[in-house]
């Protein structure tokens, strides 16, 4: 397999014309690193948008930087094992610096030290539709959105990332922390694991979230589809990460 594996085109890219490009030929050969965002153009290997859309689902988010978007990954040192493996993907697939992640540390709530491990990919011109398909600006406040295209990059791969990233196992079933959307947008997301996967799941209200002013909502993914939502995405699941899947192995 190349490099670059199956392609997939930018929707929004006026450069679709031009199949490969100096970046993809030389891929291994240059210095990244200082090729400018707007020559960074597709097409992208269809398994790297399949993975960013797992990640923003989740914690991960996309960030403008210049006139390109670079994809921002981190995770608490508990998780750190899954995090490097996570840079091991996307270095592998060209799309970030080689070197590891390191550990950072950073006050949190009540005080509380965390340790962090980060890292972002290149910045791309041909990303920025990524982003734009994720957020609305609201009183000069990006939020994050569910993108109207979110079931053609919902694979098996997007599907274990999302959840390796907010995916927890509660009962004998798995909830996934969907708090940023909103309930329409999380009964989408939860119709789309049906009629894509024969997932039977449910939307609940979070107990934890801040007032009954702003709901927040999780999808809890019932114990009488945990057996074949195991073998969807056991396959691309982190070793560190397959107890979500609460014994369903």
């Amino acid at each position: 397999m190349s490099l670059w594996g199956e392609f997939d085109f930018c929707p929004k890219c006026d450069h679709n014309n031009l199949w490969l490009n100096y970046f993809y030929i030389h891929a291994k050969n240059s210095p990244l690193i200082n090729l400018r965002s707007t020559k960074r153009i597709g097409p992208h290997d269809i398994n790297i948008l399949y993975f960013i859309f797992g990640s923003l689902l989740g914690d991960s988010y996309a960030e403008k930087h210049g006139n390109g978007t670079r994809i921002c990954f981190q995770q608490e040192g508990s998780h750190s094992a899954y995090l490097l493996w996570m840079h091991t993907y996307v270095s592998h697939l060209g799309y970030c610096n080689e070197s590891s992640p390191k550990l950072t540390t950073r006050l949190g709530f009540q005080g509380k030290l965390r340790t962090i491990l980060r890292f972002k990919t290149f910045t791309y011109a041909s990303f920025n539709w990524i982003r734009e398909c994720f957020y609305a600006n609201e009183s000069g406040i990006n939020k994050k959105i569910l993108p109207s295209c979110i079931e053609e990059y919902l694979s098996p791969l997007a599907l274990a990332v999302w959840i390796m990233n907010d995916g927890g196992k509660v009962s004998s079933g798995l909830k996934l922390a969907t708090n940023n959307f909103s309930e329409q947008e999380v009964l989408t997301l939860i119709n789309i694991l049906y009629t894509k996967y024969n997932l039977k799941s449910s939307i609940q209200h979070d107990e934890n979230s801040a007032s009954n002013i702003n709901k927040q909502y999780i999808i809890y993914i019932s114990k009488y589809s945990m057996s074949d939502l195991s073998h969807i995405v056991k396959p691309h699941l982190h070793p560190s990460m397959k107890y979500k899947l609460n014994g369903y192995l």
